[in-house]
């Protein structure tokens, strides 16, 4: 039954693609973040996602739709970002399996620049949104009341087969998605879907606690400072927030105390001595391969190399140490100031949004924007997230935010409007007049 379900779902959308290709994008991000065919038993290995790409693609080539590309310091430093890792690519350490990871990270970022063309209206921009909230807040309600339920003594897992299937990388997965249902919150009028959101958020804070993540507390805890410091209402948010976290905390079991105790003791906890160990070894690669080791270099010919303790060769476990490792000190640079020109680039939406009525609901985004890229700085310190979907989809908001912003898209929406309000009123006219 759900084979039926999904793959109709599916095929409406990669068809609907063809006469528009934003309904594609839609969809790509939607396979790409919820990955829904992997909850069924025949979808599992057909290629959905390339279905999706090339209905998209196809789409753009025959349909007469909008595009425009929108070249702004996030998208260059991106486009910088990508043409650096095709550059490492011919040094990795391991070619063959460096070029599987290389296909996968470039399907990722091409997607995101075709989404620039292709998406423009505040319609795009709010569904987008909305498919990445409905896309993790299915597994962040589902992990929320199984966390409740068994008080907390299971851990949450993330879907199998997926960038986010290891419960520290659900769990950031679902820290990051906290503002942006935050954002649809502040933007929506009906009553009873500000409070299933509401609902929703707090049953995705207690699966990222259900996790028993030490990095997703630390990133739960920065994105909660953040999310604060840009709410309106400082007073009730600083009763709010330690009520709900408090009220989640008590029903953590003894055994997650103890792991989470262990953040201040890393010195003795042998998985954060193999992390620090992990991340010298990035730092020797590195220093001393201008190009990195590659997307493969964790080996244990390479650990026997430069890891300080060559036996325990792990992943770095950070999104820094990950880029660094991988693509040298000049790969590390161009990520961190791709995330740093999305960072002002929301700081620009918040502060800017708020001077016009018809911008308002940017500055939400701008703000709740930054409340994602904190947990995202904070909880990947601890987790190899540098290149999983999600981050680059907040980059995708600010950046069409910005151009929403920028070239005035309120005025067209509203003549577009208007002319669809006078042909409506025509066709009634001469349905009246037969």
């Amino acid at each position: 039954m759900r084979d039926l379900v999904f793959g109709s779902m599916l095929l409406a959308l990669a068809g609907y693609a063809l006469l528009h290709p934003w309904v594609g994008i839609m969809g790509w991000t939607w396979v790409s973040i919820m990955n829904p065919h992997a909850l069924s038993w025949r979808l599992q290995s057909m290629p959905v996602a390339m279905t999706m790409a090339l209905a998209t693609f196809v789409g753009i080539l025959i349909t007469k739709d909008r595009r425009q590309f929108y070249l702004t310091p996030p998208v260059a430093v991106l486009m910088a970002f990508m043409l650096w890792m095709c550059i490492t690519l011919p040094f990795s350490f391991g070619f063959d399996q460096s070029l599987y990871f290389w296909n996968r990270v470039m399907k990722i970022d091409l997607m995101i620049l075709v989404a620039i063309v292709v998406l423009h209206s505040r319609k795009h921009i709010t569904i987008l949104a909305w498919v990445l909230a409905g896309s993790l807040g299915f597994y962040g309600v589902k992990g929320g009341i199984f966390t409740i339920a068994t008080g907390g003594s299971y851990r949450v897992w993330g879907p199998e087969g997926s960038f986010i299937e290891g419960n520290n990388e659900v769990a950031l997965a679902l820290v990051i998605i906290i503002p942006v249902m935050r954002f649809l919150q502040l933007t929506v009028e009906n009553v009873w879907i500000k409070r299933g959101l509401t609902a929703s958020m707090i049953l995705c804070a207690a699966a990222a606690l259900g996790s028993h993540s030490r990095g997703a507390l630390l990133a739960l805890a920065a994105m909660a400072t953040v999310l604060w410091w840009r709410s309106q209402n400082k007073l009730s948010g600083l009763i709010l927030l330690p009520i709900v976290g408090l009220m989640l905390l008590s029903i953590m079991p003894a055994e997650w105390w103890e792991r989470m105790g262990t953040i201040q003791t890393y010195q003795d906890d042998t998985s954060a001595g193999g992390r620090i160990n992990a991340w010298w070894m990035a730092w020797n690669v590195a220093k001393s391969n201008l190009f990195g080791g590659g997307f493969s270099f964790v080996r244990a010919d390479i650990c026997a190399i430069y890891a300080p303790i060559p036996d325990d060769c792990r992943a770095a476990h950070s999104i820094y140490f990950m880029v660094l490792g991988e693509h040298g000190f000049i790969g590390l640079f161009l990520f961190l100031l791709m995330w740093a020109t999305v960072w002002f680039g929301a700081g620009r939406l918040r502060v800017q949004g708020k001077k016009l009525p018809q911008t308002q609901w940017l500055s939400h985004l701008g703000a709740m924007s930054q409340v994602s890229l904190a947990g995202y700085a904070v909880g990947g310190a601890f987790l190899s997230l540098a290149y999983y979907d999600l981050p680059y989809n907040i980059l995708l908001l600010v950046v069409l935010g910005c151009r929403w912003m920028d070239q005035k898209e309120w005025v067209s929406e509203a003549e577009e409007e208007v002319r669809a309000l006078a042909v409506r009123e025509a066709k009634r006219a001469r349905l009246a007049g037969r």
